[in-house]
Parts: structure tokens; C-alpha cells; sequence
């Protein structure tokens, strides 16, 4: 399995992660908008557990209660890094943090329903109000 690397701004926190994510897709929803600064968040999907933190664990910045659901940023510079959905059992990465280009890109967006007013999607995949399905 193919290896992929990603960091924060600063690097001081460093991570790799299998190239064998479920899917990747856009979160329009106002907790990624928040947690990014953006009008959303592109992520991907991968079962928790197959991401590794390479550097800077040790110092890292982290919102909610592991073992539930909870987001993880560098306790450094501050730059969102990834979260772990306890529901599911999957980890979201932030793709922007990635170093290295995955074979998957994102195909869909979700929450759309809740979309930043200001912000207009100009492309032509599939759309969904809250999540898939």
C-alpha cells in the first residue's frame, strides 16, 4: 500500500496516511466552514487507525473527548489536521494538509443544505442536503 505524508503549517506535526481512502468529498456544513476558516472543507475518508502521526505528537491541539469524535490540530501553528468520527470508526483528513497528491479526489458534496450563503458551487458533482444516501 502506497504511503502518503502531511503536515501542518509550521511542521512540527507530521502524519502518514495509507493512500486507500473510502471516499473524499466536500463538507458545506458550519462546523467545517468554522474549523477551516473556508467556505468548506474537502476531506477524505479513511477507516481510524491506518493514519500515523510521524511528528509533533506530543503537541498537538485537540477539540472534544477522545475516545468520541474529536478534531485534531497542531498545537503549534494551529492548522486543522484531521478528525476522528467515533460513530463510524473513520478518520476525515483534511486534504489541504496533505503533502503527497492521493489517488482519489473528491466526488461529491454534503451539507449542502447549510452551504456558506456567499459561497456559489461551480461544478457538477452530485449534491446533497445533508449527508449521502
Amino acid at each position: 500500500m502506497s504511503m502518503l505524508t502531511g503536515s501542518c503549517l509550521c511542521g512540527a506535526t507530521t502524519y502518514e496516511v495509507e493512500d486507500a481512502f473510502a471516499a473524499a468529498f466536500y463538507c458545506h456544513c458550519s462546523r467545517c466552514r468554522r474549523a477551516t476558516g473556508s467556505a468548506f472543507k474537502p476531506m477524505a475518508s479513511i477507516k481510524t487507525g491506518k493514519l500515523r502521526l510521524s511528528k509533533g505528537e506530543d503537541n498537538l491541539l485537540i477539540f472534544g473527548s477522545p475516545p468520541d469524535t474529536h478534531d485534531i490540530h497542531c498545537g503549534s501553528c494551529g492548522s486543522f489536521l484531521y478528525s476522528v468520527i467515533a460513530e463510524n470508526g473513520n478518520t476525515h483528513v483534511a486534504m489541504g494538509t496533505l503533502v503527497d497528491a492521493p489517488s482519489l479526489r473528491p466526488s461529491f458534496h454534503m451539507f449542502v443544505g447549510s452551504k456558506a450563503p456567499w459561497y456559489e458551487i461551480t461544478d457538477d458533482l452530485p449534491r446533497y442536503d445533508g449527508l449521502p444516501g
